[in-house]
């Protein structure tokens, strides 16, 4: 296969990942990577950091736009923020000394939970009672605007947020997604943020927690920008392009569809790892 060849495959199959991604709210990297390891036969680690290079520019660009209508809770991102590096860099490192077919492996059992979570009908939590004692410490509890007035909300079990967040850093570092179906447990059903809250904070945090690991992924040499720059683009325009469709489009029977492909690609994961121990 030639080199431009390549590079328009890649292109296109990073446009509709991050299409699909935008509208889902699963992101690119779960159709990414799958892509490039089993359709094209890029080495995991290299399409990890593809992955992880395109989470930044996703984040970056639309965590931006969330930011300045005031929904993002910026003070619980940073403070999450602490366990997902943490969390990325550690997990970065592990797969250094991590057998790829067992990266495969668990990416795919990791794409099945996110595809059920998909699924999963999301319940909006905004109270203001029994407040976390962490939560008045460290002046987590906000409000976030809706139609015209603002929403007061309360944050409940931190400790717990915090600790997975932990997990879904070391996650991200690990195989490259921005683990946002971990996220939302953390901060919707553990920490009991509104969903608007919860998914905007989670889309700002994961830039951040994807540069960690960047880091070490380029550190390695395992950033190829032959493959990288094409994901990005894609990725990124993709997602430009779902976040506008998403306003005139019903996304319920699309994540289905979208669940089933997952799972399916995440078989092939698995398959591909088993098989190739």
């Amino acid at each position: 296969m030639s080199v431009l060849l390549f590079t328009i495959i890649v292109l296109l199959g990073a446009f509709l990942a991050g299409l699909l991604g935008s509208l889902t709210g699963l992101g690119g990297g779960v159709i990414i990577i799958p892509l490039l390891t089993l359709a094209l036969g890029v080495d995991i680690h290299y399409a990890i950091g593809a992955s992880i290079v395109s989470v930044i520019a996703t984040s970056s660009g639309s965590a931006a736009a969330y930011v300045k209508e005031g929904i993002t809770n910026i003070r619980i991102g940073m403070f999450l923020e602490i366990a997902t590096t943490i969390g990325a860099i550690c997990g970065a490192i592990v797969a250094v000394y991590l057998n790829a077919n067992y990266i495969a492996i668990l990416f795919g059992c990791i794409l099945i939970f996110s595809a059920i979570m998909t699924l999963k009908k999301k319940v909006d939590h905004t109270t203001l009672d029994d407040t976390d004692k962490w939560a008045r410490f460290f002046k987590l509890n906000g409000s976030y605007p809706d139609r015209g007035e603002d929403h007061p909300y309360a944050v409940k079990h931190i400790p717990g947020g915090f600790f997975m967040m932990l997990f879904a850093g070391t996650l991200s570092g690990l195989l490259g997604i921005g683990s946002g179906a971990l996220k939302v447990i953390a901060m919707d059903n553990i920490m009991r943020l509104p969903f608007k809250v919860s998914t905007t904070t989670s889309n700002f945090m994961m830039g951040v927690t994807a540069a960690a690991s960047a880091v070490v992924y380029l550190h390695r040499g395992q950033i190829d920008p032959g493959i990288a720059m094409p994901v990005c683009i894609g990725v990124l325009t993709g997602a430009t392009v779902g976040s506008k469709v998403l306003l005139k489009t019903k996304t319920d029977k699309l994540k289905i569809v979208f669940a089933v492909v997952v799972a399916f690609l995440a078989l092939q994961m698995i398959y591909k790892g088993i098989s190739g121990l």
